[in-house]
């Protein structure tokens, strides 16, 4: 029986790797058929705009796609796409491993972790900036709530579980940032008693950081908040060489999708 799924070339140097993943897929004969759909400057230019509902019904139809990165505007323009279709679909779940390849070139090896990144609120709400009339002030909203954060951290316990790992680090600034980063922490907490085969630990952001670059062995898996989790997520790539060898998956109950982690790079295109 096989499964169609929405097929999202992308930007820049997307249209070179998905033809390279489509290669293995097939290879590989996973029974997948593939629908080709417009989305970035590709459908800007077809359809005048970069994300067509011809596009979104898709998806929803086939509830997986496979994405080429997309590229985003810095600054102004249009709104990132990647968020557009987390928040379109209710992907809350970003799971992003980080494990070595023999024979990859990077600062360490035997690297295995997960990172579970909130990904459908948090400080990526573009509905919740603003820039005053004379240019001298920005806001931005940060938004948590107690679904999102039980949601999150409930989805890396389940994931450990299954996967066979040994311990949840929840990563927060709730020494500072005590309202909305106070909040996922205490509902990490909750959960957490759910779950006592699994060893919970809870570590502040900037200490994450250190110590993945001093011991990244002690990490197995990482649950966070959005903004952490993309900034974390890119450090634990380059722990096992970069951007290119960490895959990507948003999750959410009705539709999937999965993703290169990187970049259009338009500067290397066709290289």
């Amino acid at each position: 029986m096989s499964q169609t799924i929405a097929v999202l070339k992308g930007d820049g140097i997307g249209p070179e790797i998905m033809e390279a993943t489509l290669r293995v897929l097939s290879a590989l004969d996973c029974g997948l058929d593939y629908e080709f759909l417009d989305a970035g400057l590709t459908a800007l230019d077809k359809h005048g705009q970069p994300m067509p509902d011809e596009t979104i019904e898709a998806i929803r139809r086939h509830r997986i796609a496979l994405k080429g990165p997309l590229m985003t505007p810095v600054g102004g323009g249009f709104t990132s796409l990647n968020v557009q279709l987390r928040r379109e679909f209710d992907l809350y779940a970003n799971v992003r491993p980080a494990i070595s390849f023999p024979g990859t070139r990077s600062r360490y090896e035997n690297i295995d972790l997960i990172m579970v990144r909130e990904n459908t609120e948090g400080a990526y709400l573009s509905d919740g900036q603003s820039l005053t009339d004379d240019g001298e002030t920005a806001l931005s909203s940060v938004r948590v709530t107690r679904k999102g954060s039980e949601r999150i951290a409930r989805y890396a316990f389940e994931l450990a579980r299954q996967r066979g790992r040994q311990k949840v680090t929840a990563v927060h600034k709730a020494n500072i940032i005590k309202t909305s980063s106070g909040l996922f922490l205490d509902v990490a907490r909750e959960v957490a008693q759910e779950y006592t085969d699994i060893e919970f630990q809870e570590m502040i952001v900037d200490n994450a950081c250190m110590q993945l670059v001093m011991n990244p062995h002690q990490f197995d898996v990482i649950v966070t908040t959005n903004l952490f989790g993309d900034i974390l997520s890119d450090l634990c790539a380059g722990l096992i060489g970069g951007l290119g060898l960490a895959p990507g998956a948003n999750i959410g109950t009705e539709a999937a999708i999965f993703e290169a982690v990187h970049g259009s790079a338009p500067d290397i295109a066709g290289k």
